[in-house]
């Protein structure tokens, strides 16, 4: 039998295959399983190139962009601004759907900013400690939490009142945070190597987790709750994933450079790491016991951090391009180059 033959009698099997398991309820490999991800689209935005966490509120499909001094709010169905909230050096952004809260942190005034989910409407602010950066909302305490990098502290905000509470002391520079749901608060330590744990309805911390033997500067951090698992980004090019309950590494996987985030989709149970190197692994965590990199993307340089849409499960990235450096110049580069004004650039990833 020639080549040709061959093949069609081949594709004609496995369309068979498909329409059988189909019509019989058997599931079938999603698209993302069978072709991966890649980038769909990449869409330039107005403003500066200063820009730090990205936020997703389902409900009504707005992604939330820390930059520079306001919140660019995208519509993710219209695929277009949707508008915009007044900051003062934003770094992150936590919501409350439950309170129609919406929580940013301003790096410059030491603050959190307080608005409503429907409206985008600033309703109040809350004192923090020194430059608040990452910010999480804690359903089971009904409470946010701002980490504060400028004295190595975390401080807690009643959601429905907007009362800050008393800062909690952490004993190291916190990076950023993640709540698993049920009353414990995890936070990476930058500089000390370290996690520590806070129960949300105590205000104290609980235990303080080593992660010294394979990660250097814990970064990015985010959780299965399901599996009680953290997937925290180190900056020697590393993703540990951590037992929530014991503090025990159980895996240690290669990522790219300058990991800046990690997220985790629950439902396509796959975690992902957002490197300034300009790529984006994607992690099978399937198997609670045992994890693999599935694929690394090619997203752009400096798109350190993300969102994921549970809806869509696609990845929001932005970054921007740097100016070229000059080859006669007898200074080395800076450690941050300087970028482009007009090149800010909103990524989208998609299975």
């Amino acid at each position: 039998m020639s080549i040709l033959p061959r093949y069609f009698a081949r594709t004609i099997d496995l369309l068979l295959t498909i329409i059988v398991a189909t019509a019989a309820g058997f599931p079938f490999p999603s698209l993302a399983q069978e072709v991966g991800y890649h980038v769909i689209e990449k869409q330039h935005l107005d403003g500066e190139t200063k820009w730090d966490y990205l936020t997703i509120d389902s409900e009504h499909r707005h992604l939330f962009i820390a930059h520079g001094d306001q919140v660019d709010v995208f519509d993710l169905d219209k695929k277009q601004p949707a508008g915009s909230i007044p900051a003062h050096g934003v770094h992150g952004v936590a919501i409350a759907p439950e309170f129609d809260r919406g929580y940013i942190t301003n790096g410059n005034n030491n603050s959190v900013t307080i608005f409503l989910l429907s409206t985008l409407q600033v309703v109040g602010s809350a004192p923090t400690g020194k430059k608040p950066d990452g910010i999480a909302y804690d359903p089971a305490s009904k409470r946010v939490f701002a980490v504060n990098g400028g004295n190595a502290s975390v401080t807690p905000i009643d959601a429905a009142s907007g009362k800050a509470l008393p800062a909690i002391p952490l004993g190291g520079s916190p990076e950023f945070l993640a709540a698993d749901g049920k009353g414990r608060l995890f936070i990476n330590l930058e500089d000390k190597n370290q996690m520590v744990v806070i129960d949300t309805r105590k205000l104290k911390v609980t235990h303080r987790h080593d992660l010294s033997a394979s990660c250097d500067e814990p970064a990015g951090l985010s959780i299965d709750s399901a599996a009680q698992r953290l997937f925290v980004g180190c900056h020697n090019q590393k993703m540990v994933i951590v037992d929530a309950n014991t503090g025990k590494i159980i895996d240690t996987l290669p990522i790219g450079r300058g990991s800046d985030a990690t997220a985790f989709d629950a439902a396509a149970k796959l975690a992902f790491s957002s490197n300034s190197d300009g790529t984006l692994n994607v992690i099978d965590a399937g198997n609670a016991g045992h994890y693999r990199v599935k694929q690394t993307v090619n997203t752009m340089p400096r798109a350190r951090t993300m969102a994921v849409d549970p809806a869509s499960h696609k990845i929001y990235l932005v970054a921007a391009e740097a100016e070229p450096v000059d080859p006669a110049a007898t200074q080395p580069p800076p450690r941050r180059p300087r970028l482009k004004e007009g090149t800010f650039t909103l990524i989208t990833v998609g299975p």
